[in-house]
């Protein structure tokens, strides 16, 4: 492999037609210019010069070389200045894979503080629901991934990813509402033991079993369904309460619906997963960052 000091010598040494010259423009000693041609006819094997009286004359191969020199040296400095914008956020691309509700609140917010701030930087967006969001990040189909665990799951993140906890994002009780618990600031979920329940994603649905196990009573689950606003469409004509993440009502709230602090207090822990080698890369990490400064501003919201 050649040199990229060699080359750029080489191309000096032609343009200017001597050794002493390249020395002159380059800075360098004539003895150094004379080291570094010898190394690049060791690196391709052949003569790129024969004397011809006190000047210097191409060989064929060095002809063949003068070709390409500049256009190596073009693409060289083409490629230094696209790694000079990757590294000052001029530039760069993130895909960033979330689930719907976070999606819709959370990253929002965040990509406009970083257009804001760097606008050469792209973002794909991606949706999908863990655990599967997580192994996509792990098969190289995203660079960041969102997602969220409740209390008792541990997520099975792999050695080479690193989680970065954003908030915590409290669940509420969703009633009609006219319901009369509805006047409360908190729902216990025992008092609504004998209600028709609607039942959200499959993991909101395992905890949500899980809760209602710890409270004393199998919970009568009328439906099932991963749509949030057909969750709260049913909820308001009074076919069951549910329960659901705080974070859906932050964007989409239905107005015949009432949500509710439930008790006893329920969070889901919401956090970003990176491949710890790609914390070093500035549009990865400014994207993370953003995404903190947005999750920081919900918690208590």
């Amino acid at each position: 492999m050649f040199d990229s000091r060699h080359i750029k010598t080489f191309h000096e040494v032609v343009r200017t037609g001597s050794y002493s010259a390249a020395a002159r423009a380059l800075g360098y000693t004539q003895p150094a210019i004379t080291q570094q041609m010898k190394a690049l006819e060791r690196d391709v094997g052949t003569p790129l010069f024969t004397r011809a009286g006190r000047g210097l004359r191409l060989t064929e191969a060095g002809e063949t070389l003068a070709r390409h020199a500049a256009v190596i040296l073009d693409d060289m400095a083409a490629a230094r200045r696209q790694m000079d914008s990757l590294t000052r956020l001029r530039a760069g691309r993130v895909r960033l894979c979330a689930f719907p509700s976070a999606n819709a609140t959370l990253v929002p917010e965040a990509m406009g503080l970083l257009a804001a701030a760097h606008p050469g930087v792209a973002v794909e967006l991606l949706e999908d629901e863990p655990p599967e969001s997580l192994r996509r990040l792990v098969r190289g189909e995203c660079d960041i991934t969102l997602g969220f665990a409740f209390p008792g799951l541990r997520e099975d993140v792999p050695d080479e990813v690193r989680e970065v906890p954003l908030m915590e994002d409290q669940s509420l009780v969703l009633l009609p509402s006219g319901h009369p618990l509805a006047r409360r600031r908190a729902v216990r979920l025992a008092d609504l033991a004998g209600e028709r329940w609607i039942a959200g994603c499959p993991r909101c649905r395992v905890h949500f079993l899980h809760a209602c196990a710890d409270e004393g009573f199998a919970p009568d689950i009328a439906f099932t369904t991963d749509d949030n606003l057909v969750v709260q469409s049913l909820v308001a004509e009074g076919l069951g309460v549910a329960m659901m993440p705080g974070l859906v009502l932050n964007f989409l709230r239905h107005p015949k619906v009432a949500g509710r602090a439930s008790q006893p207090a329920s969070r889901r822990r919401i956090s970003a997963y990176v491949l710890r080698e790609h914390l070093r890369i500035p549009a990865t990490a400014a994207v993370l960052g953003e995404l903190r400064t947005v999750a920081a501003n919900k918690i208590g919201c």
